[in-house]
């Protein structure tokens, strides 16, 4: 952690409605007129598209160890460790972009899958912002990324929830199988229980969407659960300082269900972002401020 150069990081899994952090988060920068240093998760993947399929291929017809995005065989996490450190120290580091379709590869350059030359973070930066799998990972290689952020939040959806999201993703948009997204799903479930789990437990602010629907079968669903058919439980590790009264007097039809957690509507889940953060943010700006 560092007072002169704060980091924020958003950690869960693709799917989780990390989207939606980013843009909360994003809309408070632009207000208060913060220049965030952004670093995607993806771009610490160890291995392009195709070497990570090969590798897959590999795993699966038992002519290499297990892997999935989601272990840290898969990703360099040292890697991320020191650019966390480098970055609270000085407020720099090197930085590079998965590029992850065409879309991006017309805009960076190089092919879809494939990963942008490292280069110098942009000077003068107000804070790091990073968004991805592992912003809460401790491993133990003495590997600790969790140890070097300011505020760390999770965003994780019930686990059929999750599953239901991920089904239609690859299934609409990229075009898999049902059979090949279970495949998935089941490859990634030990490293999902062992590196991803275990960061929720280190985070500052937790938000978990719950549907309000029928999710028992998540490989028969046809839709995924809109924002207004879900509640959002969001735990806070410590809720001193927090005003519990003026967050429930402004997301209307929320309660609390414990001393440290509130549910909202899912629909409210962006608002509930913004008056969460933004108050932690700019303390953190204060304490940047006033450090020497």
């Amino acid at each position: 952690m560092s007072q002169r150069h704060p980091i924020i990081a958003v950690t869960g899994s693709s799917g989780a409605g990390t989207t939606t952090v980013m843009k909360s988060f994003a809309h408070i920068f632009r207000r208060e007129g913060l220049r965030a240093q952004v670093i995607e998760g993806d771009a610490f993947h160890r291995y392009n598209r195709v070497e990570m399929r090969e590798r897959v291929r590999a795993a699966d017809a038992r002519e290499g160890p297990p892997i999935s995005h989601f272990g840290p065989e898969s990703n360099l996490l040292a890697e991320l460790d020191q650019t966390f450190a480098t970055y609270a120290e000085s407020g720099g580091g090197q930085v590079r972009r998965y590029i992850h379709d065409a879309a991006e590869a017309a805009e960076l350059g190089g092919a879809p899958g494939t990963f942008t030359d490292w280069s110098p973070m942009a000077a003068g930066s107000d804070l790091l912002f990073y968004e991805g799998l592992h912003g809460g990972y401790v491993g133990e290689d003495g590997v600790d990324v969790a140890r070097h952020v300011d505020l760390l939040v999770g965003v994780v959806p019930i686990i059929n929830l999750e599953w239901i999201q991920k089904l239609h993703r690859d299934q609409h948009l990229r075009g898999y199988s049902q059979e090949a997204v279970v495949e998935t799903i089941l490859r990634r479930m030990p490293d999902y229980v062992n590196h991803i789990c275990p960061q929720f437990s280190r985070t500052h602010v937790n938000f978990q969407r719950v549907p309000t629907v029928d999710t028992s079968n998540p490989f028969i669903a046809k839709d995924i659960p809109s924002a207004d058919e879900s509640m959002v439980v969001i735990r806070f590790a410590n809720p001193k300082g927090i005003d519990f009264p003026y967050l429930l007097s402004m997301l209307h039809d929320s309660w609390m269900s414990r001393p440290n957690n509130i549910v909202v509507p899912g629909g409210k889940m962006g608002l509930a972002m913004q008056l969460i953060f933004t108050p932690m943010i700019l303390r953190l700006m204060d304490q940047k401020r006033r450090s020497p």
